[in-house]
């Protein structure tokens, strides 16, 4: 390999702007984040709160709908399970917005004095939520927040989630040897944190295979015309497109890709996770390739059985992944206060830290010494009626070499 190595690790079945930044590997043993100095939240009477900043308005509204139901899917079993046990989830809206996510996780810490916060999907909401709980000790479980640094804020940052080290390499890994792509254009969403970590990782891993990156364009999310950008990567003659954004962006990208002619293989990563993007991106999407958590249809008893229970309480599937994760994300709390007793926040943050072999629907979760549990991923396929599993990656590291 040039400039990496990737070394297999062992794994269960199964979104930004850091204070470190970089793209360092997913940690170990040897690992050691800064605990905070606060003395946390107390619960008072026999009552444990916790907390949830999920997107219920906003771009990211399909992931944040999902997660919460998720969590509470979760929660009600729980409780059903444990009579004796009493946890009440308090939901806070981000509205898909960074200082959403600050507010959210401020109240619920300051006004609410929860014990620990689940939240949120995407990364760039996260990290000023995990700023709070790192500052006021409480500890927060993200649902879906891949970029890589955002754990490495302190002990009190944790995430049910993979990285975006594994799953920019992961998705590198697939392009170079499944796709046989070698000369790669990327199209990155500047203003995402979550896209330019994903873009950044997938770039070296793929430079290390021995791929080239033959061009890299930028927008802005929001903006919609990519035509300028597009024929600019068309006339650098790629052999596929990876476009790191979210699904907001991709599928009328993917249209306009079609539209000026640039007839290559389209991929990306989890940011892609909404059937909204088969509406928005037509014939232009169909075919393309994303990494995902798990998948409605996978044949793994836990997820039939969640994707059964889900159906029950809620009417209909889980509409993305994040509902899984949500559910996920909730259980690994709720392990670590039935197993601790603990009515502190600052002493759940090493419950948590300990939880180890739970078995949650997008695999198996072991919470490593940098907060980031490690579990493969999933490629699918875009297909005209919705997504189709296609491989699983087994969990691997993926770290540049100095």
């Amino acid at each position: 390999m040039l400039g990496a190595f990737l070394a297999g690790c062992g794994s269960g079945n199964g979104k930004d702007g850091g204070e470190t930044g970089g793209t360092g590997g997913t940690g170990g043993a040897g690992t050691t984040r800064t605990m905070p100095t606060a003395e946390g939240n107390t619960a008072d009477g026999d009552t444990i709160k916790v907390g949830m900043i999920a997107s219920l308005n906003g771009e990211n509204q399909p992931w944040g709908v999902d997660s919460k139901k998720g969590a509470e899917l979760a929660l009600e079993e729980f409780l059903a399970a444990n009579p004796d046990m009493k946890v009440q989830l308090i939901v806070e809206d981000t509205n898909s917005k960074p200082e959403g996510g600050k507010s959210a996780a401020e109240k619920l810490v300051g006004e609410d004095r929860v014990l620990a916060i689940i939240g949120e999907v995407a990364s760039g909401v996260t990290i000023p939520a995990a700023d709070v709980c790192q500052e006021q000790a409480v500890p927060i479980v993200a649902v879906g927040a891949t970029r890589v640094d955002i754990t490495e804020k302190g002990a009190a940052v944790f995430r049910a989630c993979f990285t975006d080290n594994f799953q920019g390499a992961a998705m590198a890994k697939f392009a170079y040897e499944d796709l046989g792509l070698r000369n790669v254009a990327i199209f990155t969403d500047r203003k995402l944190p979550y896209s330019t970590g994903l873009s950044d990782v997938f770039t070296k891993a793929f430079e290390s295979f021995g791929g080239k990156i033959a061009i890299e364009e930028f927008y802005e999310g929001g903006n919609f015309d990519f035509k300028a950008q597009l024929t600019k990567i068309k006339e650098a003659n790629p052999d596929g497109l990876f476009c790191s954004g979210y699904f907001t962006e991709v599928g009328p990208i993917a249209r306009q890709r079609e539209q000026i002619g640039l007839n290559v293989p389209m991929f990306g990563g989890d940011g892609w996770d909404s059937t909204k993007l088969i509406d928005s991106g037509g014939t232009g999407i169909t075919g393309g390739h994303f990494l995902n958590h798990y998948h409605n249809s996978e044949d793994r008893p836990e997820v039939k059985d969640f994707v059964a229970k889900f159906k029950a309480k809620f009417g209909a599937e889980p509409a993305t992944a994040m509902g899984a994760l949500g559910y996920d994300a909730m259980n690994v709390v709720l392990t670590a206060l039935k197993a601790s007793g603990v009515k502190n926040s600052k002493e759940l943050i090493g419950a948590i830290q300990a939880v180890k072999d739970m078995k949650g629907v997008s695999g198996s979760i072991t919470m490593g010494a940098d907060g980031n549990a490690q579990k493969p991923a999933l490629v699918l396929k875009v297909e005209k009626t919705g997504f189709v599993p296609v491989k699983q990656i087994p969990f691997f590291t993926f770290e540049e070499k100095k």
